[in-house]
Order: structure tokens, then sequence, then C-alpha cells
């Protein structure tokens, strides 16, 4: 039997006509919640940090950590192993991962006028106008965000993404599901040796990507009988050597007979391709008002593979660390307004997993014993030597990934 995939907007009278669909079809159904559940038991990622992937922009640590890629790489998977089971309706974000060469999944979208969106969300939460304009846009945003992570499009509703759309404000849930019904029957639709083979292509592109992202590499992944092509996307000076690291890598996943690897249209672009550390922190946090030292400090350690975002204040550091979560903070202890003391205060009360290491060229003991007792990783002087720096990264990172073994944090 056939799949369906269900994208919707929200407030599209969508659950009126899913119901009515499964209970015409018999199918059962799954979402997104199935799926994060899935892909974080593979993982090992959190729940939360997987279901933000659908959400909004990805965090200004991603250039270095390509964390949204890799949660991608893991819903890819789990959407693949479900596609083994037939009969049932998918509604969410992840059933856009489905390639449309798997000719038996249904790719349905449901859609309305705004007037009608508003409407529904006024009947249904009792929102004002405003109130539910703002929440509607807020999440079409998340969808047009989504679309064009995944194929470079800006509207969540191209009709090139569907096999059918179904405008819910002129379409009845009873009129929807008998659509729906009909257009199960049709013999394309069907599962064939080919739409299966299709499916079968895509759980080995999966499971490539999945062990091209644990060795910290993004690159695009198809798969064709056994076949694999590997697609970089990034310019890389040493382009032999990538092509060998990443052959080695996905050639021992089951299944694959042949590696190729190809490059991209964005590898003639200035962007440089990197392979994401494990062994380094690469959220580091920046905090310091003498501009000039802290941006060469962040090129330092770049070219030390640790990645990192700037900060020239006390203030602009606490507001980035509501909307981020960096796993290292380096931290002027002098500076105007709030003081790095303050803000060590601050951020190990709201986030006491933050390492902090303090840099000072002013600092007494005094100002020493106070940064220790308040949770500081460590306290060091300017100039500050880029190797001990570097090592109590690394011993930073050691700590985390301690933590990361005796159990994910939630986030």
């Amino acid at each position: 039997m056939s799949i369906i995939t269900v994208f919707s907007g929200i407030f599209c009278n969508q659950e009126p006509i899913i119901k009515k669909v499964l209970d015409r079809t018999g199918f059962k159904l799954m979402n997104d919640t199935n799926v994060v559940a899935k892909a974080s038991r593979q993982s090992g990622l959190p729940e939360g940090k997987i279901s933000r992937t659908f959400s909004g922009k990805p965090s200004v640590f991603n250039q270095f950590t390509h964390e949204k890629e890799r949660a991608i790489a893991f819903l890819r998977l789990a959407m693949a192993e479900l596609l083994a089971e037939d009969d049932f309706l998918f509604h969410g974000f992840s059933g856009q991962l489905v390639p449309r060469e798997i000719s038996h999944v249904l790719h349905l979208c449901l859609i309305a006028d705004m007037k009608s969106r508003v409407g529904w969300a006024k009947q249904q939460q009792g929102l004002a106008d405003g109130e539910a304009l703002k929440l509607i846009r807020k999440e079409d945003e998340d969808r047009r965000t989504w679309i064009d992570t995944l194929f470079q499009k800006k509207d969540p509703w191209d009709p090139s993404l569907y096999d059918i759309i179904i405008p819910t404000d002129k379409t009845t849930p009873d009129e929807a599901a008998l659509l729906v019904e009909k257009n199960l029957k049709r013999d394309i639709v069907q599962p064939s040796p080919e739409s299966r083979q299709a499916a079968e292509d895509f759980l080995l592109a999966a499971r490539a990507g999945v062990a091209l992202a644990q060795e910290g590499h993004n690159v695009g992944v198809s798969a064709r009988q056994g076949v694999v092509t590997l697609t970089i996307n990034k310019h890389v000076l040493m382009l032999n050597r990538l092509e060998e690291d990443l052959r080695a890598c996905v050639s021992r996943v089951p299944g694959i007979r042949e590696v190729e690897t190809k490059v991209g249209q964005g590898f003639h672009q200035t962007d440089i391709y990197r392979k994401y550390n494990f062994e380094v922190p690469s959220k580091v946090l920046l905090v310091d008002d003498e501009r000039e030292f802290v941006q060469t400090l962040s090129e330092r350690l770049l070219l030390r593979e640790m990645g990192s975002v700037v900060a020239y204040d006390g203030e602009s550091a606490l507001s980035l660390i509501r909307e981020e979560e960096p796993e290292v903070m380096i931290l002027d202890l002098k500076m105007p307004g709030i003081d790095g003391i303050e803000v060590l205060r601050r951020v190990k009360a709201t986030n006491p997993n933050v390492d902090v290491i303090l840099l000072t060229g002013h600092g007494s003991e005094a100002d020493r014993e106070v940064c220790l007792n308040l949770g500081a990783f460590a306290y060091l002087q300017k100039p500050v030597d880029i190797d001990l720096l570097s090592r109590a990264l690394k011993q930073a990172n050691e700590k985390i990934q301690q933590q990361r073994a005796a159990g994910p944090r939630e986030g």
C-alpha cells in the first residue's frame, strides 16, 4: 500500500481533514514526535535539540559544529527506516525529507487564505486578529526556513513540492478526504519495484549520511542501487585528501558497492569546507571590549579548528547566551558596563554547564579567588599564551564529552 505525507500551515483546518482521511483509508498516524524520538535514540542528541531543527535559523555556531546538518542526517535515517512500513499518514516537517523519486508516497499540502486562518485561530484559541497574524507568520517563517534548507526554495507551498495542494478554506474535510482516497487508487501511487528500489536507495543514502555526520563531515549524499555519490559543495584546498577521507568513511556502510565523489555548484565559491573536529570545542563565545585583540584571538583559534563567536561587552554576551548554547566562554575580567565577574555570576546562575575561562591583564589574587569560587574553569593572564589557552579549551572539551557520555543534556 501507499504512504501519505501532509505538510500544512497552522490554522488550516488540517486536523478534521487528517481525521477524515484516516477514517476512510484505515492508515495509522505518525508525526514529527515519532521521528524525533527515533532520531534521538539513534544519535544520542536530546529530542529538544533535534526538534529545534524545524524552527528558525540555525545557531550562529552552526558554521563550525554542523549541528543542524547532523540532526537532519539522523531525521533522514529515521524517516527512511519508517518507510519500510506501509499504510501510514505522516503529518509534519519530516515528511519533506522523503525523496520525490519514491512514487508510492503521496505528498499532500493543506493551506488556506490568511483571512480564513485568522478566523480559525480566533475560533480555536480565542486569539485577537493581531495575535493570530503574528503567530501564523512566525510559524510560516519556520516552514519557509525548513523548505529553503532542504530545497533552496523560498515558498513553503511551492506546487513542485507536492502531488496535491488542497485549499482548505474552499474544501470540506469530507471532500478533501475523498480527493485523497481517489488519488491513492491511481496506479502511479501504488508500490512498484522501481519505487521500492528508490526507498532502498533513500535508506542507503541516509545511512551513509549518518556515517559522514558522525565523523564531522557535511556533504550531499545520494544513492542508486548500491552506488553512493557524495557531492562537495564547499571549496577545499586539498580535494583529493578529502575525497579519500569521505570514501573511507562511507565504504564501511553495509550495502554500499561503490562510492563516487564530485564537486557541486557551491564548490567554486569562497566558502571553505570545514570538517567538524570533535576533539575541541567549536561553540566558543569570546567576550572582550578590545576589538582588535578579540578578533585576532578568534582567528588564531580558528586556525586550531576551534570556532568562535565574538561579543564586545557583557550585556551583548548575556543576550547571546539567552538565544544560543555556547559550550565555553572566554571572558575578559575588566570591561566597561557589566564586568567579567558579574557576567560570570549571571552565566553560572542561568547556564551552569557553560565553562568560563577568565582572561585578565589587571586582575588580583583576590579576583582570581572570587572567579574560581563562582565556578570559573580557568583564570589566565594577558597577554594570553595561545598554547596554554588551547590546552584549557581542550580540557574543557574533555569535561563536556564526559558529561555527554554520562547522559545527554536536554536543550
